[in-house]
């Protein structure tokens, strides 16, 4: 259950950075190379998102935003710099499978990349 929520906030956030999503949902996420004072991190080479400030701490990490941004960042550089949306949902599959069953990613990749 928790890998199907990880798999709808990440395929959004996906569709928000590519222009894919409507634009009240674009909006609200940020990559951190946008920002002026950040640009020059080893961060801003990435694809990684802004984590807003949580003003409240009930449901303050279930917010879009900061969920969708945290599993975004939790994510390999493969699945976040794909050049597809179908290759982005097979990283992100496979990612998701391996750590739902606690399996060791090496040796689930070498025998499935054929």
């Amino acid at each position: 259950m928790e890998q199907q929520i990880e798999h709808k906030l990440a395929l959004l956030a996906y569709h928000c950075l590519y222009c894919l999503a409507p634009p009240y949902l674009a909006k609200e996420l940020q990559p951190v190379s946008t920002l002026d004072t950040r640009r020059r991190l080893r961060s801003a080479t990435t694809n990684a998102l802004v984590i807003p400030p949580i003003h409240l701490s009930t449901v303050g990490d279930r917010a879009f935003p900061v969920a969708a941004a945290q599993v975004w960042n939790s994510l390999t550089v493969s699945v976040t710099s794909a050049a597809t949306l179908n290759t982005s949902k097979q990283w992100l599959k496979t990612k998701l499978f391996i750590r739902c069953y606690d399996l060791p990613s090496s040796s689930y990749a070498c025998k499935h990349s054929v």
